[in-house]
């Protein structure tokens, strides 16, 4: 690292010996990268059976997790700052519990970082895309291996995931976000334009950053979604300044200290927890907003958007905006749809860590014909559930992520409690006592347009519309037109004239739509990720497309034959 930072002040010797050889014809000044090919796939999902050695190591890393008071800094190019805003990250299973402390960033230090991040941007960008990929690679090693349950159980202690839930996230998803970016951005490269004749003219394209910095807004639900949104715009040569969820700071800041470690110089990413509106307000007043890269509520990236849309005259570039904003996904059941399937698909979708996934499946329509036995099914592997604390093993899921969320859910179970166009089946139960414990609830509606149908709850609530099969086209179209949200979908069925008109009739009902499969459960590489209408911007993350929106490409064109002549031939005939 001190070989690519002492690489930065060399460029200006560099520049002006060019400029007194710029009389003399020149070879190729732009090095043909080469990058060194390596072999990509998802990294293995570990199973945490009784007596494995990923258990005892995940529950080993439990208790030190457990039984400590994380105190996390501000980090701005390397310097580590606190203010008298404390903050504290509790377990929402046992909110007593406090498991982080860290302080909040006002608004000179959003601005110090934001000055920081510019001004390593330049020298950063000028690091090799090769010595870059090495520290990608080193810190997906480091992920999988050093620090994988420091990953697990900070994810799980403080955002209550399962064993299970937090594998696939802060180890699998965190690890193929780090590892396939990288891969891709190796790709991206092999593409270089149509050189005609390469001893006359060689077009190159070279991946810059953009000038400015990236804010990164990630949310509590995915501890590798922080990665991804702070790391990628890194990645491409970007300074960034990352404002980690408040109930995901223990996390980030693991994901963080990592990256450091792997080569990741200072001031690259600063870490810079704060309140919301004041990291908003701040970022989007400075002139050198390159870029936003969110996942969050509509409201919030709405406020953001608008906020730069009314600074736009003072940019230096025209900010790029990427979110990802939730979504209402349904599951739609054809009347030759596999029950059992059904039911277990729908099951894991719903109520999986607490139905907060982006995906979750929220909202499902089912023939008359068949609801009797996916009515039958569901009630039954409902009550199957254990919720509980995510150190028992055997719990399904645990509790919702704060006192927030939890207000937020038991207004839609009293809404439905209240409603004659609703009607509880299973759940409909909660209480905050010690944790912010709701369990899943399945709601049948009259009305396909009730609010239940028709807002995003992001929580244990599972919604049921039955239609008649007479209406089949009636309430597919149901689907897209009630709701704005467009993120993902699945539809089950055997038929297949029904799966062909279903691919055409929610085109843009989906981002992600699956076939006979959960509307949960993308995997990085296999599933770009992101949805449209007030879902996101779609930008597919997890996809060789993604890293593209964090660069600035430059085209070069190099002439060997100089010009000697201003007519062109059939003027001298």
């Amino acid at each position: 690292m001190l070989q690519m930072l002492r690489s930065f002040s060399r460029c200006t010797s560099l520049q002006q010996s060019a400029l007194k050889s710029s009389s003399r014809c020149l070879g190729s000044v732009i090095p043909d990268l080469n990058l060194k090919d390596f072999p990509i796939a998802n990294e293995p999902i570990l199973g945490y059976r009784k007596d494995s050695k990923e258990r005892k190591a995940l529950e080993q890393a439990l208790k030190g997790t457990s039984s400590s008071c994380e105190d996390i800094p501000i980090v701005i190019g390397g310097k580590e700052y606190k203010t008298s805003e404390i903050r504290y990250q509790v377990m929402p299973h046992d909110h007593q519990h406090k498991l982080a402390t860290f302080y909040y960033a006002d608004k000179k230090l959003i601005e110090k970082a934001i000055k920081t991040a510019v001004e390593t941007q330049p020298k950063w960008d000028r690091v090799s895309i090769a010595d870059r990929l090495k520290i990608w690679e080193k810190a997906a090693d480091l992920m999988a291996t050093t620090y994988r349950q420091d990953l697990n159980a900070a994810t799980m202690l403080g955002q209550s995931k399962t064993a299970i839930q937090a594998e696939i996230d802060s180890a699998a998803e965190l690890i193929d976000f780090i590892r396939m970016n990288a891969y891709f951005l190796k790709e991206v490269t092999k593409y270089q334009p149509i050189s005609e004749n390469i001893k006359v003219t060689k077009n190159s394209l070279r991946y810059r950053g953009i000038d400015g910095f990236i804010a990164a807004v990630s949310p509590f639900n995915f501890t590798a979604i922080g990665g991804n949104l702070s790391y990628t715009p890194a990645l491409m040569g970007n300074g960034v300044l990352w404002k980690p969820s408040d109930t995901a700071i223990l996390s980030n800041w693991i994901i963080f200290k990592i990256m450091r470690e792997a080569g990741v110089p200072d001031g690259v990413v600063n870490f810079v927890p704060a309140d919301g509106p004041v990291f908003g307000d701040t970022i989007t007043a400075s002139p050198h907003l390159a870029g936003i890269n969110f996942t969050g509520s509509v409201p919030t990236f709405n406020r953001l958007w608008k906020q730069v849309g009314n600074n736009i005259d003072s940019y230096v570039n025209f900010p790029r905006l990427t979110g990802e904003c939730g979504g209402k996904n349904f599951h739609f059941i054809h009347a030759s749809a596999d029950v059992e399937s059904v039911v277990t698909s729908t099951i894991r979708s719903a109520f999986e860590y607490c139905g907060q996934k982006c995906s979750a499946c929220s909202r499902m329509y089912v023939p008359e014909s068949l609801w009797p036995q996916i009515k039958e099914g569901l009630l039954r592997e409902a009550a199957k559930l254990k919720i509980g604390d995510v150190q028992d093993f055997s719990s399904f899921t645990s509790a919702v992520i704060d006192d927030k969320a939890f207000k937020r859910i038991t207004g839609y179970i009293e809404h439905a409690k209240k409603s004659p166009n609703l009607e509880i089946l299973a759940g409909g139960t909660y209480s905050d006592s010690k944790g912010y414990f709701v369990n899943p609830t399945i709601v049948l509606s009259k009305d396909p347009k009730d609010r239940i149908m028709t807002e995003e709850i992001f929580g244990p609530v599972l919604s049921i519309y039955v239609y008649k099969e007479s209406d089949l086209l009636e309430t597919m179209k149901l689907v897209h037109t009630s709701t704005k949200f467009a993120l993902t979908g699945a539809v089950f069925g055997q038929d297949e004239d029904f799966v062909k008109c279903a691919l055409q009739e929610f085109k843009m009902a989906a981002g992600n739509f699956y076939i006979n499969d959960k509307s949960t459960g993308s995997v990085v590489g296999q599933q770009p990720f992101g949805g449209g209408r007030m879902s996101g911007t779609n930008d597919k993350a997890g996809g060789p497309h993604y890293i593209l929106r964090w660069s600035s490409p430059q085209s070069i064109k190099e002439t060997f034959v100089p010009l000697r002549d201003v007519n062109y031939p059939y003027m001298c005939e």
